[in-house]
């Protein structure tokens, strides 16, 4: 199997104004190309769109606007994990020998009409997913004493770590007594306790060994990957303070890199909501269970931006199909050494949790320098 690696990325600005799917996926395309001279349209293989847009043939229409005409090429849907998942496929493809480089993009438009999952419409409008967040919130803290309070402090601490995200959505730093008093949407979530949908596009280049090192000098190295799919309807997962799914994801990403959750030094986590940021903490091995409120308000004591350094899926906002791919550039940037003001002191190893829908699917990634 050979090695692969991420020679390359592409950012847009996370915001709300009125572009199509297909400009907002070629704009971090074209910010690919821009920062990789040695980068031509002929030495792409495969070209993947990430996404819940309900547009037809994205991928190759994203490969003419771009001037490329790839072996492979097709669009990869699986809710908010669109983005880790077709990374996933675009490595197989390099790992098996079927392709040498391939380019992943992923976005999203704020009015997306895939945003929600229809399939269960016997839950009414308990399918929309601030009420599974809900159910997750009420439940952690039945069990392991959880507050509001420490609910507040994973959302300070993400948008204070947003401030110096150049391409966050939002630029704003709320004190924890502001997103406590901030509107009730259920008894347990209030809206700074949310991610919100935005516009946003992100690309990232793999290639193989033996062509990466024309791309770029500082490779960075998958070495471990991990998925489960439990359901797709959250009530079936019969523990709702826990991500059984990441659980699972995680442990097979761990033995296939030889790593531990010590060994992490970086990681951008799934927060759609702030008690998933507090859960996955946890069940990533970060924090004993019942522990990750106290973990994470440590971070946020002490300006410690090991997770979530780029403000998250709360402070950066959250374009479904765009938002794993966002992540996983943020810690090819910190490996890099190349974060800026949101870079953790000598950085090596990273990882990245992705999900869709509660959990019911997760994917985590391992990545080294």
């Amino acid at each position: 199997m050979k090695r692969v690696a991420i020679g390359g990325f592409g950012l847009t600005k996370f915001n709300k104004e009125d572009v199509t799917i297909e400009s907002l996926m070629l704009s971090s395309v074209k910010s690919l190309f821009n920062n990789n001279s040695n980068l031509i349209q002929k030495d792409v293989d495969v070209v993947l769109t990430s996404t819940n847009d309900n547009s037809k043939y994205l991928a190759n229409i994203v490969s003419e606007l771009a001037g490329i005409s790839p072996k492979i090429s097709h669009t990869v849907e699986s809710l908010c994990n669109s983005g880790a998942n077709s990374v996933v496929s675009a490595f197989s493809y390099i790992s098996s020998g079927l392709a040498d480089v391939a380019l992943v993009v992923g976005a999203e438009k704020f009015d997306n009409p895939g945003l929600v999952l229809e399939w269960d419409i016997s839950r009414g409008q308990y399918k929309h997913p601030v009420y599974w967040s809900s159910m997750f919130t009420r439940s952690h803290m039945r069990k392991y004493g959880t507050t509001m309070e420490d609910l507040a402090i994973v959302s300070a601490k993400n948008h204070k770590n947003a401030l110096v995200n150049p391409y966050a959505y939002f630029d704003k730093e709320y004190s924890v007594d502001e997103i406590m008093q901030s509107k009730n949407i259920t008894e347990d979530i209030r809206v700074l306790d949310c991610s919100f949908p935005c516009n946003g596009s992100a690309a990232i280049l793999l290639a193989s060994e033996e062509i990466i090192k024309k791309f770029t000098d500082c490779p960075v190295w998958i070495t471990g990957i991990g998925q489960k799919t439990i359901s797709a309807g959250f009530t079936k997962n019969d523990d709702l303070t826990s991500m059984k799914s990441t659980k699972h994801a995680a442990y097979d990403a761990y033995a296939m890199s030889k790593k531990e959750p010590e060994d992490i030094d970086v990681a951008e986590v799934h927060d759609a909501f702030s008690i998933c940021e507090v859960i996955e903490v946890e069940d990533l091995g970060f924090a004993q269970k019942g522990n990750g409120n106290q973990f994470i308000k440590n971070m946020y004591d002490t300006d410690d931006k090991k997770v979530n350094p780029r403000g998250g899926l709360i402070g950066s906002g959250h374009p479904l199909g765009a938002t794993g791919i966002a992540q996983i550039v943020e810690i090819s940037q910190q490996l890099q050494n190349k974060a800026q003001k949101r870079q953790v002191e000598g950085a090596k190893v990273g990882l990245v949790q992705n999900m869709s829908a509660a959990a019911t699917s997760s994917t985590v990634l391992i990545f080294e320098s």
